[in-house]
């Protein structure tokens, strides 16, 4: 039976909508295919294996039941990243599927050790990984592919210390209020604010530096959000359209995890055939351009009034709870949850042994 290892938590911001995620996960796994090794990562970074209910992940339970066994049993309990040893990660688990969302798990760095450790693995690799993380990095490969985005303005937390009042003119001159201030690479909306005017401008560039050096600012567009969820390797296909309505002014980390799902989800979305195309359309020529593999949320704005396409952002790790867009859009496309971990497991090593296979090549050349 597969050792499948799901990787939850994680230092991020995020870490409390990954055991969100990955108890979801845990739930919906075949137990008759694979073997469940659950391994939590803590907000200060230690690793340790987990053996309880999904429950005590989702309340953050979890880590003070780990740490017990790890003490009542060092040895069975112990956890190595590297080396091929009794307590290694690689004797563990035979494939790895990170739920980690953000920083030090969605960023191309956990990706990074499953290659260099050779543990297949779920999701994207190491670059499109980490360009997607990135909001401006990604945004500036997204306008060199010709794809349709909103104005924005990437700045650095150094420019704005050093002097406040020529940015926030130079901001002013280049869009104008409402805007949307974001950490260039967090997700789940943490650390975005909508400002109206200046002195709220400024504070949301505050709020934006506590979580990260480089931001962006973007023009508010009056628009519906629309989102489609994207599977496959070199070839990707496109979900159906789903649609947003938060419960908040916008779609915010509250909106999204904790008002007890009154924000709204319209799957599929009430959108034209042309239009619906157009998007599924852009998110698999997004995919492709950041390298994408396995699969990811594409996120976008469609304007009210003039339906004009804006492409805003790719989610490589994005939420599995049962809230979350991305398992309901395959479910509405025919893909039940248990079956879409079995095809994202599957294209894994699909992705895994193809590298193998071209470096067998290589050394028979």
């Amino acid at each position: 039976m597969t050792k499948l290892g799901i990787i939850f938590g994680g230092r991020s911001g995020e870490h409390e909508v990954s055991l969100l995620s990955a108890a979801s996960v845990i739930r919906a796994v075949d137990k008759t295919r694979y073997s469940v090794v659950m391994i939590g990562i803590t907000r200060q970074g230690r690793w340790l294996l987990y053996e309880g209910p999904p429950d005590a992940i989702e309340d953050g339970s979890w880590e003070r039941i780990a740490e017990t066994d790890l003490k009542n049993d060092a040895e069975g309990s112990r956890l190595e990243l590297m080396g091929d040893g009794p307590g290694s990660l690689k004797s563990r688990i035979d494939f790895a599927l990170p739920i980690l969302h953000g920083p030090y798990g969605e960023d191309g760095t956990i990706q990074g050790l499953f290659e260099m450790i050779d543990i297949p693995y779920g999701g994207c690799g190491v670059a499109g990984s980490a360009l997607a993380m990135d909001k401006i990095l990604a945004k500036r490969v997204f306008e060199q592919g010709g794809l349709p985005q909103g104005l924005f303005i990437p700045l650095l937390a150094e420019e704005l210390v050093e002097d406040w009042d020529g940015m926030m003119q130079k901001i002013e001159a280049q869009v104008s209020y409402p805007v949307f201030v974001k950490p260039a690479n967090l997700g789940s909306s943490v650390g975005i604010t909508k400002a109206k005017n200046r002195e709220e401008l400024k504070s949301a560039l505050v709020i934006a530096m506590e979580h990260d050096r480089r931001l962006l600012v973007e023009q508010g567009i009056d628009c519906r959000e629309i989102e489609a969820a994207v599977l496959g390797n070199h070839r990707p296909e496109a979900s159906v359209i789903g649609e947003i309505i938060p419960s908040a002014e916008f779609y915010d980390y509250t909106a999204k995890y904790l008002d007890g799902g009154k924000s709204r989800l319209c799957i599929p979305a009430e959108l034209s055939e042309n239009v619906v195309n157009e998007v599924r359309r852009i998110a698999v020529e997004a995919y492709q351009l950041l390298d994408c593999c396995g699969f990811a949320r594409v996120d976008f704005f469609v304007e009210r009034g003039t339906n004009q396409i804006f492409l805003n952002e790719i989610n490589t790790i994005p939420g599995f709870t049962k809230f979350s867009m991305f398992p309901l859009l395959w479910g509405a496309t025919g893909l039940a949850y248990p079956d879409l971990i079995e095809r994202i497991i599957t294209l894994g090593y699909e992705r895994y042994q193809a590298k193998n296979s071209r470096q067998a090549a290589l050394r028979l050349r």
